[in-house]
């Protein structure tokens, strides 16, 4: 069996493309357990974040497996095959560990070197894990990729190199002004209640706004959210508040807010331009009905270092939208007092070079854990071949000492347990430098024709390393040691 993602992210698609790709938690679980459904696939997991979904699966035909999971993506996506085939990347066995490991240091991020990937990994690796479909191979491979992530971020300066999503996200409006002195005392309304809206919420309180307002579906997650908020720690301006709302009343808060933060897993726009538009005119600081909003028509300002300063100065309301697919209407963009910046803008503003040498250790540290990785998953593959060996020996003594038996049956118990415990030691000393070689070589590139070498030269029933093999994938999936968070 080999190693296989099949995916399409930022770099390999346009967001109008992945925004269409997106999938909901419930999709995930359902396309795993149709990857497993299907012939060439034995493990699966899927990395599904705002810009990228990744089907892994363990195949055992490189070909088939490559249709397979590309048809599954097109069927659970809802995107036609031929119009996603022209974005999808395939990466095997190797490059497909090394692939995940660079995924898992932030080089293949929008924003170089940030760290939310490492906690989507591992909700990738928890839903496989919950629904059975990530057996030995992939639980190995997706717990590295979390512990390679760890040591780049700890190791490396790349922390230094990119920041998270949400910070470069909120930078972007800020505009160059220090995100300190840019959100001092202003209201801030946050939509969704998960991970990302939360890492924005915290952000926003520790960055000085007076206010924070968190909307979500379900409003006991916007309540626990505002009283963390709150705690010490929180926040960093002195009368600093947090309430919670009911999704009903943003309309409202968007009148109140100064900065609007939207990452929900909606599946269509949570805020339409018509409601962007409403509410900045009944804003206190709305112009006077002569100089009422237009709307950029002209395209003239369509999202950043375009625009003229003029056309930057009037900005009332500032909106960044971090959901895949979007929360905010894109035709916000063309609004006079509103600026969006949204996951298409930040990928196109993402090209910033980080620190050279940075990455350069972090790419070494990843080429190192690649080969590391291989050689164990080498090394494991002869594994059960070595272990029915050494079984078919005991079997061997076992029945030889019987056969002794029935031919010296005078032997007293003393005698046949020294006879019994030599013939153990011989046969053990004679497979003992024969299995640790043949380990040693299995675990080099190329070595995995060892196992099939041993199996021929000692006649090995292939029923019984099969079993074997089977009983290691059991206990990889049953025996699984979290990653702690």
């Amino acid at each position: 069996m080999s190693l296989l993602v099949v995916g399409l992210s930022h770099r390999s698609a346009p967001v109008s493309v992945l925004e269409r790709a997106a999938l909901a938690r419930e999709a995930q679980a359902k396309l795993l357990q149709d990857t497993l459904a299907a012939e060439p696939a034995t493990e699966a997991a899927v990395l599904a974040t705002c810009n990228r979904i990744e089907l892994y699966a363990d195949v055992d035909k490189f070909h088939a497996g490559v249709a397979e999971l590309s048809t599954l993506l097109a069927q659970h996506t809802g995107v036609g095959l031929d119009e996603l085939t022209p974005y999808l990347y395939v990466h095997y066995e190797d490059r497909a560990v090394h692939h995940l490991f660079s995924v898992a240091c932030g080089l293949d991020s929008m924003v170089v070197g940030e760290g939310q990937i490492l906690g989507q990994i591992k909700d990738a690796l928890a839903l496989g894990q919950e629904l059975h479909t990530a057996g030995r191979l992939l639980n190995d491979l997706f717990q590295q990729a979390l512990r390679v992530g760890k040591r780049a971020h700890s190791e490396t300066g790349i922390d230094r190199a990119g920041q998270s999503l949400v910070t470069f996200g909120l930078e972007r409006l800020a505009e160059g002004v220090p995100l300190g002195d840019w959100a001092g005392g202003k209201r801030a309304l946050v939509i969704g209640a998960g991970s990302m809206s939360s890492l924005a919420a915290a952000t926003l309180a520790r960055a000085g706004v007076a206010h924070v307002a968190v909307a979500n579906r379900t409003l006991a997650r916007a309540e626990r959210l505002a009283e963390i908020l709150q705690e010490p720690g929180g926040r960093s301006a002195a009368g600093f508040t947090a309430s919670a709302v009911e999704m009903d009343a943003v309309p409202q808060e968007l009148a109140l807010a100064d900065v609007v933060v939207s990452c929900t897993g909606a599946m269509g726009v949570v805020l339409t331009a018509e409601a962007i538009r409403a509410a900045l005119a009944s804003r206190p600081d709305a112009p006077a009905a002569d100089g009422a909003d237009q709307d950029r028509t002209d395209g003239s300002c369509p999202l950043d270092s375009s625009c003229g300063d003029a056309a930057r100065a009037d900005v009332r309301l500032a909106l960044l939208d971090l959901a895949m697919p979007r929360d905010i209407d894109a035709a916000v963009h063309r609004l006079d007092g509103a600026r969006l910046v949204d996951i298409e803008s930040l990928a196109e503003a993402s090209a910033d070079a980080p620190m050279a040498a940075d990455v350069d250790q972090v790419r070494t540290i990843v080429s190192d854990e690649v080969a590391a990785f291989g050689a164990a998953q080498r090394a494991a593959h002869i594994t059960p071949t070595v272990v029915a060996l050494r079984t078919m020996a005991a079997d061997v003594v076992t029945s030889e000492i019987a056969r002794l038996d029935g031919r010296l049956p005078d032997l007293d118990d003393k005698q046949r347990a020294e006879i019994t415990q030599t013939v153990r030691r011989v046969v053990d000393k004679l497979l003992h430098a024969p299995t640790v070689r043949v380990k040693e070589l299995a675990s080099t590139p190329g070595g995995a024709g060892y196992a099939d070498a041993l199996r021929e030269l000692f006649d090995l029933d292939p029923q019984a390393v099969a079993a074997v093999s089977r009983a290691d994938s059991q206990a990889g999936t049953h025996n699984t040691a979290r990653e702690p968070a």
